[in-house]
């Protein structure tokens, strides 16, 4: 699956000076801004995770990404961010708990807590060998995205990550 997810950045009308807001359809609570285009892009990213890692804690199922329709910009999921959530998915697929990826692991329930945590760091290594263990394995390619609001041609590299189950 990738982990690319679309999001609205509108001109905030109320602010007195050029400031924009981002909201995610897909994710609640994803909302940030930013005083330039530029900006707003690179906070985007934050509050994804940020808001991911809340669905995580909650215990609620992480939100699946619809398509990007016309006038959404793309915000995709950091590498680690993203291989955590791969793993999550995967987890509730096979109903693994963490309790039997702790023991398959050799590590602690809270260890297994923050490696399935998409807003805490883990070792990428760590998070592949949990992956295969729920069988599945992670991609990394690179993508192109339009963080740019004044030309559609003005592109840059990003890296995404895909799960394979």
């Amino acid at each position: 699956m990738k982990y690319v997810y679309p999001c609205n950045i509108a001109l905030d009308e109320m602010a007195d000076r050029e400031a924009y807001i981002v909201t995610f359809p897909d994710v609640y609570g994803a909302t940030t801004g930013g005083w330039s285009w530029e900006e707003a892009i690179e906070n985007a990213e934050d509050a994804l995770v940020a808001a991911l890692g809340a669905f995580y804690r909650q215990r609620g199922n992480i939100p699946v990404p619809s398509p990007v329709a016309e006038g959404q910009v793309p915000i995709n999921v950091p590498v680690i961010p993203a291989a955590k959530l791969a793993l999550n998915r995967s987890m509730r697929g096979q109903g693994v708990t963490q309790r039997v990826l702790a023991e398959r692991l050799g590590l602690t329930a809270d260890a297994v807590a923050t490696l399935c945590n998409p807003d805490s760091y883990s070792h990428l290594s760590t998070i592949e060998k949990a992956l295969r263990i729920v069988g599945c394995g992670l991609v990394v390619e690179e993508s192109e995205r339009l963080p740019s609001k004044h030309s559609s041609k003005q592109q840059s590299r990003s890296r995404e990550a895909l799960a394979l189950g």
